[in-house]
C-alpha cells in the first residue's frame, strides 16, 4: 500500500486534467439526484440518510483500514482507523506571510497534540494556484521551525496519509466528488458568470438570501446530454438537503447550529477541475484522520458546507474548535497599519522565538493563575482546551516588548552574550562578539532591554559624552547649580594626578566617590549625581563606575569617548559653573 499511495501522489499535471470522463458519467446519476429535490419532505428524508451514514461511520470508524490503494482506473479511500490517537492539523495557504493568527492556531493545535500524546499534521491548501507560491510554503515552514513548531507528518516528513499538498491530491477530490454525482448528491453546472450575477442581483434586490436558483439542479437529461456535447463549461455543486438543521458541538463555543434553508447549493468543483476550499479541507481532514479541527471563528460559517460533505461521504465528523479573533488595541482587525503582524517580521525585529510562543499562547488561553512567563515545556504540561477563551484576544506590543525583555534575561549568560555581542559587532560597536568589552557592555545592558537590537542603542550611549548638549536642561540646571564646580574639580584634579585612573583600575571607583565627599562634606544624591554627570554627562544610566571600566577595556570602538576627552570637555564647560 505505502508504495502504491506513493504512485498515487498525485501530480500538479494531473490536478488541472479534463474531467471529460468524470462530465459525462455525471448524467447517469441526474434521475438520482432529482429523486432528491421534491421539497423540505425530500429534505428530511435526505437529511436521515445523511445522519444513518454518519452515525454509522462513527460506530465503525476503527475499521482496520487504510489509506488511499491505487488502482489501474480507481482510488480505494476510507478514513484511517481511529485508536484514540488525537490528530490535528495545521493547514495554511502558501499565499504570503505567516501571520500572527495563523501562528497562533499552529501553536495551540501543537500544543493539544503534545498535551494529549497525540499528532500534529502540516498540510499545504495550495488550491489557488494563482496565489501560492512555493516561496510562500518555504517561508511558513521557515518561521513554523524557528518557533520550535515541529511536525511529524508533512511536505517534508513521511507520513501514512498523504501527499500533504492539495495540488497534489488531485485524483482523490476528483474521485470523491464522482461519488457525490454518482449518489444524486452533486450536480453540473452550466450557468455562465453573467447569469449567476443576474441571479445575485435579483435577490438582492428582492432582500433574499444568496442562493443559487438556477435550472441546473432540475435539469433533464436531455439538456444536460446537449451541453456537455457542445463541450460547455460547467462547475459542479453540491445538493444542500432542504429544510433540515445542522449541529456540532464546538469544543469553545458549545453547541452551535444551521438551517440549511439558508444556504444554497454550492460549488465543489470549478469550472478548470480545481476543488473549492470546503469541499477539499472536508476531504482532506478526514482522509488524513483528522479528529480535531482548531482553528479561528473565522471559519465557522465554512462548518456547514464541510459538514454536509462529511455526511454525504459518510465520512466521520471531527470535533470543531474555533478560536476567538486577534484584535489590534483599538479593538479592529489586526492588521499591517498596526505595525508588523507576520511571524518573520517580529523574528527580524530581534523578538526570541520563546516570547512569540509565550505571547501567542495567552492570546485567548490561560491557565487560571496569574503566571506570565512560560517556557515551552510547561505550557504543553498546562495547555487545555477547556480554558481557550470565546473573548477577543487584542494583540498589545507594549507586553510583547516586556515580556522579550523578560525572556532576554532569562537567557544563560552565554546565549546573553553571543546575541548582543552579534548585534554589538554588526553596528560598529565592538571588535569581538565574545571579547571582554562585548562582556562586560552585554551585563551593563541586558536589563535595560526589551529587544536585542536595543542593545546597540544601550550601548552607543554608554560610550558617548553629551555634557555639553544636556547641561541646557533644566533638571542637570539644579544640580549645577549646588557647587558643581567642587565636584569637577575633584575628577580634574583625581585625572591629573592619576588617582582617578589608580581608582579605575584596583575597581574602586566607589572608595574615590567616598573619599572626595568626606573631603567636601557632601554625601547622597548631591555627592553621586554630580559625579555622574561630571563622567557621563546624563543624569540616568549604568553604574559610573561600570561605564568607566568598560572605557578602559580594549575591544571598544574609536568612536567611544574616552576618560581623558571627557575630562577636557568637563574643563572647557567650567565656565557654565564657574562661581
Amino acid at each position: 500500500h505505502a508504495s502504491t499511495c506513493a504512485r498515487l501522489a498525485v501530480s500538479h499535471k494531473d490536478t488541472h486534467n479534463t474531467m471529460s470522463a468524470f462530465m459525462m458519467s455525471a448524467n447517469a446519476a441526474l434521475s438520482l439526484g432529482r429523486a432528491h429535490m421534491r421539497g423540505a419532505k425530500v429534505g428530511r428524508s435526505t437529511r436521515g440518510a445523511m445522519s444513518r451514514w454518519a452515525s454509522g461511520n462513527r460506530r465503525s470508524v476503527a475499521a482496520p483500514v487504510t489509506r488511499c490503494v491505487a488502482t489501474e482506473s480507481k482510488i480505494e479511500i476510507k478514513v484511517p482507523p481511529n485508536d484514540g490517537t488525537v490528530r490535528v492539523r495545521f493547514a495554511p495557504s502558501p499565499t504570503g506571510n505567516l501571520h500572527v493568527g495563523g501562528a497562533r492556531t499552529a501553536l495551540f493545535n501543537w500544543l493539544y497534540a503534545r498535551r494529549m500524546g497525540g499528532k500534529f499534521i502540516l498540510r499545504v491548501e495550495d488550491t489557488d494556484t494563482a496565489r501560492s507560491t512555493r516561496e510562500s510554503e518555504d517561508a511558513m515552514v521557515r518561521d513554523l521551525k524557528w518557533l520550535g513548531l515541529e511536525w511529524d507528518e508533512g511536505p517534508d516528513v513521511d507520513g501514512p496519509y498523504g501527499p500533504y499538498r492539495q495540488s497534489e491530491r488531485g485524483a482523490i477530490y476528483k474521485q470523491l466528488a464522482q461519488q457525490l454525482v454518482d449518489e444524486g448528491y452533486a450536480y453540473p453546472c452550466f450557468c455562465t458568470d453573467e447569469e449567476l450575477a443576474a441571479m445575485k442581483e435579483e435577490q438582492e434586490a428582492k432582500k433574499l438570501p444568496p442562493k443559487y436558483m438556477g435550472k441546473w439542479a432540475t435539469a433533464s437529461k436531455e439538456e444536460v446530454d446537449a451541453e456537455m456535447a457542445k463541450g460547455t463549461p460547467h462547475t459542479y455543486r453540491f445538493r444542500v438537503p432542504e429544510g433540515e438543521r445542522v449541529e456540532i458541538d464546538d469544543m469553545i463555543r458549545g453547541k452551535v447550529g444551521w438551517d440549511t434553508d439558508t444556504l444554497g447549493d454550492f460549488v465543489l468543483l470549478r469550472s478548470n477541475g480545481m476543488p473549492v476550499y470546503n469541499f477539499c479541507v472536508a476531504v482532506d481532514d478526514a482522509t488524513m484522520g483528522i479528529t480535531h479541527v482548531l482553528r479561528a471563528e473565522e471559519h465557522l460559517p465554512n462548518t456547514l458546507r464541510q459538514a454536509l460533505v462529511y455526511d454525504a461521504l459518510k465520512f466521520p465528523r471531527p470535533t470543531f474548535g474555533h478560536m476567538s479573533l486577534i484584535l489590534a488595541p483599538d479593538r479592529s482587525k489586526l492588521s499591517k497599519r498596526h505595525g508588523a503582524t507576520s511571524v518573520g517580521q517580529f523574528k527580524e525585529q530581534g523578538y526570541l522565538n520563546k516570547t512569540m510562543i509565550n505571547y501567542l499562547s495567552l492570546l485567548g488561553w490561560n491557565d487560571g493563575s496569574e503566571q506570565e512567563i512560560y517556557e515551552s515545556s510547561e505550557l504543553v504540561e498546562k495547555f487545555s482546551v477547556d480554558r481557550i477563551n470565546k473573548s477577543p484576544a487584542v494583540f498589545d506590543t507594549v507586553k510583547l516588548n516586556w515580556m522579550n525583555g523578560q525572556h532576554i534575561r532569562l537567557l544563560p549568560e552565554e546565549e546573553q552574550i553571543a546575541m548582543v555581542g552579534a548585534v554589538l559587532v554588526k553596528e560598529g560597536l565592538a571588535a569581538s562578539a565574545d571579547g571582554e568589552f562585548t562582556k562586560k557592555a552585554v551585563a551593563m545592558c541586558a536589563n535595560g532591554i526589551e529587544l536585542v537590537e536595543d542593545a546597540a542603542m544601550e550601548v552607543k550611549a554608554i560610550l558617548e559624552y553629551p555634557l555639553k548638549e544636556n547641561l541646557a536642561d533644566d533638571k542637570m540646571m539644579k544640580v549645577i547649580e549646588d557647587d558643581f564646580g567642587e565636584i569637577a574639580d575633584a575628577v580634574i584634579t583625581g585625572f591629573e594626578s592619576g588617582e582617578l585612573q589608580a581608582a579605575i583600575e584596583k575597581n574602586d571607583f566607589k572608595g574615590f566617590v567616598n573619599a572626595t565627599g568626606k573631603a567636601l562634606g557632601r554625601k547622597g544624591k548631591r555627592l553621586f549625581m554630580p559625579f555622574r554627570i561630571a563622567l557621563t554627562g546624563r543624569m540616568q544610566g549604568p553604574d559610573v563606575g561600570e561605564v568607566l571600566d568598560l572605557l578602559n577595556t580594549e575591544g571598544g570602538p574609536e568612536s567611544a569617548v574616552s576618560l581623558a576627552d571627557r575630562v577636557a570637555v568637563l574643563k572647557a564647560e567650567s565656565a557654565a559653573w564657574a562661581k
